[in-house]
């Protein structure tokens, strides 16, 4: 059985501004390793939107090699706070927050939260910028999307 890991990461110039993402991907069988790197870019957007981005092709890429299981890292409080605490509540409510609002990035929480659904996911904090192999591959792939998209 292949292990598969997904590291993450969204970057952006201000916040709304120019914005990408980068998912830096792994995968070992019988020994060997698979090394795939994805990225893009928005227009408009923010940081937190490229941060759920990058999760969402993460787990649209293991739905299309159709695995079933992955551990995604990413330096986003955001998302791992969102993914395996807050969106039960924003259920049970409606996708309202704690002070009754709809929750903001509502689609992409949503489309995340139906894409873990159908997989084993590990969800993994690692902090960021501190030489983590893996995260700062993530974070060069998100600022090339975020640079690309400036210079149009």
């Amino acid at each position: 059985m292949a292990e598969i890991k997904a590291y993450t990461d969204g970057a952006c110039s201000g916040n709304p501004g120019p914005g990408g993402w980068g998912v830096y991907w792994t995968e070992v069988k019988n020994g060997n390793t698979n090394v795939e790197e994805f990225y893009g870019s928005s227009i408009e957007t923010t940081n937190q939107r490229m941060e759920l981005t990058a999760a969402i092709v993460a787990l649209k890429t293991l739905k299309e090699k159709n695995k079933k299981s992955i551990t995604i890292f990413t330096d986003s409080k955001y998302v791992i706070d969102g993914i395996t605490s807050w969106v039960k509540n924003w259920q049970k409510n409606g996708w309202k927050n704690s002070k009754g609002k709809i929750v903001e990035n509502l689609d992409l929480w949503q489309e995340l939260y139906n894409l873990s659904k159908t997989s084993t996911v590990c969800w993994e904090w690692v902090k960021g910028h501190v030489g983590h192999q893996g995260n700062e591959k993530a974070d060069e792939l998100a600022v090339k999307g975020r640079d690309e998209v400036k210079e149009v």
